[in-house]
């Protein structure tokens, strides 16, 4: 594996260059057995794990060969959830930085002028779910006849979901001369029966499931009465005192409650679950990821799509229904070459599911007692001081790649007949300044974004002030947001 780097792909300069900003100095396995195929455009079925690197294993090959001179998206990525596709779509952004690659990201509960207002502009990539995806392809606002690469990602959460039916009906939409790219974490006969269908000759490939060996992850059963749950929570987590916990729980009650009472005795935590608003589902995710609270409480909905390297501890508060909820769930923790700890709670009443998951995962979970007095009461006095203290910021993983990059907002866009090529050719005569140094251009009726690269942003703010654009002059400001 230390023989490899993202160097043997011969990766074109703008992609090598984002992926150096984003400290991606190794390929993970599932990277290095998928990057070469997708290189060669051909079908591939992938068995892997949640966490294993599996979106840069297809994002990072699918950038490079998109054509940035098209406008129509080329690529379409189909994700079961909200969060993932927007994890998703946030990861292929940071991977084509350099390139300029447009991903869009179109789910529900959004409204759908404005996503189809966007779906105008150029788009390299799409990501969504599949209801909405759907729901453009329908109305004609998502344009296919350009697609070269399907993505279906967590294939066996889509089919648990219900969406296999969508993503067929999206599938008979698309070009039949295309890549198509097919994840999961498991493989049941319904993701087969659409493999055989859909896919051309696909490459196969497994990767064994490194999330769950006790090397990467320490496991620990807990026997617990369901009255006493929140007492030997309480216990454990003055005992571990973790720096950054997800506690899983299996109803949206369940977590209101939990979550109810860790407030009530003053834990630095939030709550996410699917009754949630996505808005705020969204400020939760942002906010844990950043590290402005240390406990997370959540159902399933948050065990795939979350994509934190620094996760100490994971709580089943409920044990999972299904076996590779618990795979999914402890993948959250062991992650970046750090060791993790997965703790889960057992009532007397759940040994077949215990039994299913021990058979899935290949060993006996470790059974502990929960903590003593005597444990609780040495333990008090340092998770006092963690609690009182806010917890250490978490750095983005884009944070490098972001550094030198300013987002620039002008007061005129389609309305007075701009096009990106207009903004290109007037910033680039600006001395000091080249194409390579502009990146994302987004034009709306009134508006337009352009960020700028290299650290070049205030330099180009100033003297855009007083330089014209198509005979225009329009007032540029520094944008609220990347």
């Amino acid at each position: 594996m230390s023989e490899h780097s993202f160097k043997d792909y011969q990766l074109g300069e703008d992609i090598g260059r984002a992926l150096e900003s984003l400290k991606y100095e190794r390929p993970t396995e599932v990277q290095m057995k998928v990057i070469p195929i997708v290189l060669e455009r051909k079908d591939l079925i992938v068995k892997s794990q949640t966490g294993s690197g599996k979106t840069a294993a297809f994002g990072i090959p699918i950038c490079d060969q998109i054509d940035w001179n098209e406008n129509k998206p080329q690529a379409l990525v189909l994700t079961p959830t909200r969060e993932l596709a927007v994890q998703v779509k946030e990861d292929i952004t940071n991977i084509g930085r350099y390139k300029r690659i447009k991903a869009t990201v179109i789910y529900g509960k959004e409204p759908f002028s404005k996503q189809s207002a966007e779906l105008k502009q150029k788009s390299h990539v799409v990501v969504g779910t599949p209801g909405r995806v759907l729901d453009h392809i329908n109305r004609g606002t998502l344009a296919l006849d350009c697609i070269e690469y399907l993505v279906i990602d967590e294939a066996d959460l889509m089919l648990s979901m219900g969406f296999i039916e969508q993503v067929e009906a999206i599938i008979k939409e698309l070009p039949k001369k295309r890549v198509t790219l097919l994840f999961s974490a498991t493989l049941p006969e319904d993701i087969e029966k659409l493999c055989r269908k859909h896919m051309n000759n696909p490459t196969r490939i497994e990767i064994r499931a490194t999330g769950i060996m006790t090397d990467t992850i320490k496991h620990s059963l807990v026997e617990v009465r369901e009255a006493d749950k929140f007492d030997v929570l309480r216990d454990i987590t003055i005992v571990e005192n973790p720096e950054s916990c997800i506690i899983f729980c299996r109803t949206q009650d369940q977590v209101d409650k939990v979550y109810k009472q860790l407030d009530d005795l003053d834990y630095p935590s939030a709550k996410i679950h699917g009754g949630m608003e996505q808005e705020d589902r969204f400020e939760v995710m942002n906010n844990f990821r950043r590290g402005e609270f240390r406990y997370l409480v959540a159902t399933d909905v948050a065990a795939r799509g979350i994509d934190i390297d620094n996760i100490t501890h994971v709580i089943n508060y409920d044990f999972p229904m299904e076996k590779e909820g618990y795979v999914h769930r402890t993948g959250r923790t062991g992650r970046a070459g750090q060791v993790g700890r997965a703790i889960s709670f057992i009532t007397p009443f759940e040994d077949k599911w215990l039994a299913e998951v021990q058979k899935y995962i290949g060993f006996d979970i470790p059974r502990m007692d929960a903590p003593s007095r005597d444990e609780v009461s040495r333990g008090k006095t340092a998770f006092i001081v963690k609690s009182s203290k806010q917890p250490s910021p978490k750095k983005s993983k884009n944070e490098q790649l972001n550094k030198g990059i300013m987002k620039l907002f002008f007061n005129g866009g389609k309305k007075k007949k701009l096009r990106a090529v207009d903004f290109v050719g007037t910033i680039a005569r600006i001395e000091g300044v080249t194409v390579d140094d502009i990146g994302i251009i987004t034009i709306q009726n009134t508006v337009t974004y352009v960020e700028i690269l290299n650290g070049k942003g205030p330099h180009v703010l100033e003297v855009m002030k007083e330089t014209t654009i198509k005979g225009k002059l329009l007032k540029v400001y520094l944008a609220n947001k990347m």
